[in-house]
């Protein structure tokens, strides 16, 4: 069947190799019919993907089902081949693919692209075909081997200075009937070869000015040259050109890497002088380039401003140390000193930065203006500026002091977790020792006060660790979703400061639930009692399992297998129920056997219990009169039979079982008939027999209305028979015409009729009876009148 088919649609059918009943035992992607044996698809739609592993995806994905057939319960297994269809599209392991070429590459060179698209379909579905986009007519793609090797194709010259970068739209296209695509961003980077020569720039400095009283290792100018090649290839090196005066070679330096000219000794030069400098550029395959610099010495100034300083503060060196986030505080005392030729002089701070200058009785006090914090600034210059103006009126030339400010390092940061709550998923029964995850927490200070070590809260599991130094998260146990299903973490991330500072997150650990728990039945053996005619779904016992797994791998159903009983589960229940009527005296017990199931995936588990069902009796079953064979039978007794002997039987059976098969015997008739019979029955065995010696009032026919009862409750169930004995000095056979009736009340449940045995319908007896009845009634008026009399004859007296 095609993968991801709608619900519904008709996969197969077991008809033509089974007879029915059919019952699918997992119906996780598809249903069957029970009388059919067709089955469908379900709501649940066949991934091909997801159900066969990547390995054997050259090979066919067949899922294998279970099903009971047949009126006897056999139980099968059909495999169920799922086809593929084009539903994944091609996909790119990255999505930038990286290539690097040089620039002097000749057209139609190839590159070999080593990555590309791969398509979890089978067959045409995955065949690939490739083609660019943008890429303006540059490269072009070549296929060999089937498409199975792709080579970018050079279709033009390049020049890395004019385009060093290409950006194309790699496209690959399966062969599906309807074909779906990936995309991938081909990255083309031009690498650079040595085909340009340097040249000065425009900016590169002509002339320069110095004092002639400026200092060894003075900075005079740089000059600057590029390459439009890079790396190696754009490397140059700056000299001197050996025409330069000896004069200019003695005074100056030229650094070859940086192009930096410096004075290489102290000036003192009282008149003004210039100096001509013809400096050269060079790399590699190239002739130099050359620029001439013309330095003018001025003479020297002898008017000067000194700026003195005296550190309040700790310093080392001549640069001062002062702690972070202490409040504003005076660092140093500054004083200018000056010759007589300066009319008036002043100190300023240049630029903006946190501190002041505070003047106070001709000297300045040195301070910060706020706070300063380590980790914004470590390290700050201030730059005073002395201004002088002489006596003649112009100003003079402004002398300066930079001082260097560092600032210690105090612990007043904790760490910071990059997330304050880390959340994973863990599938169960890992690998011991799998790393989880990493975390992570920076420090703004410095040093021991930034350096961070991690730990994990004393009160959690053991088996989870954490390294010290990474904060790598490790479990070194197993997880078991069953025992715990979520785990919840603290750790700690604490700097090495005095005193130390620590953070805290927590990591929620949610483990994922696999299915490595078969279902389980409360007992191995049910043993269940149920009384006969109970009526159809009749409750026989509750059949739970149980399984500790979560979602589908615990959903269980349960299946009757191995019977044709007529039993059937109440999976919404947990129920075993029956499907007919039982009946005991047909069959007393039922041995059947349950499938547990769970819908788990990729396997299902699966469990069994084994049912034991007894049938109980009810009292459903009349006892049936064997002996004698119909109540026209009859029995002829000689009169001189002794007493105490058995003249006859009856013999009665009942199918049901206990007190409801003991059956008892009993002659119904009025005491005064029994009296005067000649026969008794035992109630037990059923044995009639002479009581006393027959007398000559004996002969004739004597009619014995038997109840015989079982010992059922509530209410005994009966059957009568009439027995027949003729007391005759004859011995033939006697026989009767008609069967004797019984005139007296039905009902014979609990106990025996008083009323009399019908030996005949005799007129005179129920004339005899009427008669009897009358004189009742008046001897009955007759005492109810003398009372009467009595009453009042006694009441007058009294008055």
């Amino acid at each position: 069947i095609p993968e991801e088919q709608e619900p519904g649609v008709l996969a197969g059918s077991l008809s033509k190799h089974f007879p029915p009943p059919y019952q699918l035992l997992t119906q996780e992607y598809l249903w069957m019919d029970k009388n059919t044996g067709n089955f469908y698809t379900t709501d649940q739609k066949m991934d091909r993907e997801a159900l066969c592993p990547e390995e054997t995806k050259a090979e066919e994905c067949i899922i294998l089902h279970n099903a009971v057939v047949g009126p006897s319960g056999d139980l099968i297994q059909f495999p169920v081949i799922i086809e593929d269809i084009n539903d994944n599209a091609p996909q790119f392991e990255n999505g930038e693919i990286h290539l690097r070429v040089p620039e002097d590459v000749n057209v139609g060179t190839s590159f070999l692209l080593d990555e590309q698209a791969k398509d979890r379909d089978v067959g045409y579905n995955s065949e690939l075909h490739y083609h660019l986009e943008d890429s303006d007519g540059v490269f072009s793609l070549k296929f060999e081997e089937d498409g199975s090797i792709i080579m970018l194709i050079v279709q033009s010259s390049l020049d890395r200075e004019t385009r060093d970068l290409y950006r194309m739209v790699l496209v690959a296209s399966d062969c599906g009937l309807d074909p779906l695509s990936a995309t991938a961003t081909l990255i083309v980077t031009v690498t650079d070869v040595n085909d340009n020569c340097p040249s000065f720039s425009p900016d590169s400095p002509r002339s320069v000015s110095i004092p002639g009283d400026s200092l060894k290792n003075t900075l005079i100018a740089q000059v600057r040259a590029t390459d439009p090649d890079s790396g190696v290839n754009a490397a140059i090196l700056y000299s001197l050109s050996p025409k330069v005066s000896e004069r200019a070679k003695k005074l100056f330096s030229l650094d070859s890497l940086t192009g930096y000219i410096r004075l290489t000794q102290d000036l003192q030069s009282d008149n003004l002088e210039e100096l001509l400098l013809k400096v050269l550029a060079s790399s590699h395959h190239c002739a130099p380039a050359d620029t001439q610099v013309t330095v003018y010495v001025l003479p020297k100034v002898h008017q000067e401003l000194t700026i003195k300083i005296g550190f309040i503060e700790e310093h080392q060196n001549q640069t001062l140390v002062l702690q972070e986030n202490q409040p504003p505080t005076v660092l140093a005392v500054l004083e200018l000193e000056a010759d007589s030729s300066f009319k008036s002089s002043s100190l300023s701070i240049e630029g903006e930065v946190p501190f002041t200058l505070n003047p106070q009785n001709d000297k300045y006090l040195l301070s910060t203006s706020k706070p300063l914090d380590y980790e914004m600034k470590r390290e700050h210059y201030i730059t005073v500026v002395a201004h002088g103006r002489s006596a003649e009126g112009p100003v003079m030339a402004a002398s300066r002091r930079v001082i260097r400010v560092m600032v210690a390092d105090v612990n007043d940061n904790a760490p910071q977790f990059l997330q304050s709550q880390y959340q994973l998923e863990v599938e169960e029964n890992n690998q011991q020792g799998m790393s989880l995850l990493q975390v992570l927490a920076s420090d703004a200070d410095s040093g021991r006060n930034g350096r961070v070590t991690y730990r994990l809260n004393k009160h959690i599991p053991t088996i989870f660790n954490i390294d010290s130094v990474t904060g790598q998260l490790s479990v070194s146990a197993s997880l078991d979703r069953e025992q715990q299903g979520e785990h919840t973490l603290t750790v700690f991330a604490r700097d090495s400061g005095s005193p130390p500072l620590e953070s805290a997150a927590t990591i929620s650990i949610c483990v994922l639930d696999q299915n490595d728990n078969a279902p389980v039945f409360l007992t191995p053996h049910f043993i269940f009692f149920i009384y006969e005619n109970v009526a159809p779904f009749a409750l026989v016992g509750d059949v739970g399992a149980t399984d500790p797994d979560e979602g589908e791998n615990g959903n269980i159903e349960l299946h009757v297998v191995n019977s044709s009983g007529p039993f059937v589960v109440d999976n919404t229940q947990g129920m075993l129920r029956t499907t007919t009527n039982l009946d005991r005296e047909t069959q007393d017990r039922f041995e059947l056997y349950l499938l547990a199931s769970d819908h788990g995936h990729p396997v299902t588990m699966t469990s069994t219990a084994r049912v034991t069902i007894f049938v109980e009796d009810i009292n459903d079953n009349r006892p049936k009169v064997v002996l004698p064979s119909s109540n026209f039978s009859c029995l002829t007794i000689s009169p001189a039979t002794i007493a105490g002997t058995m003249v006859t039987k009856i013999y009665a059976i009942d199918e049901d079982s206990g007190l409801n098969s003991e059956i008892t015997y009993t002659v119904v008739a009025p005491e005064t008939v029994q009296k005067n019979s000649p026969f008794q029955i035992d109630s037990r065995s059923g044995n009639i027999s002479v009581m006393q010696q027959l007398q000559l009032k004996d002969l004739g026919m004597h009619h014995l209305f038997i109840v015989v009862r079982d010992g059922g409750k509530p209410a005994p169930l009966y059957t009568t028979v009439w027995v027949n004995l003729l007391v005759n000095e004859s011995m033939e056979p006697c026989h009767l015409d008609r069967a004797p009736t019984w005139t007296g009340t039905p009902k014979f449940g609990q106990a025996p009729s008083k009323a009399p045995i019908c030996e005949a319908e005799d007129p005179r007896s129920g004339q005899l009876a009427l008669l009897v009845g009358l004189c009742m009634m008046l001897t009955s008026t007759c005492l109810l009148v003398v009372s009467t009399v009595l009453y009042l004859k006694r009441r007058r007296s009294s008055l």
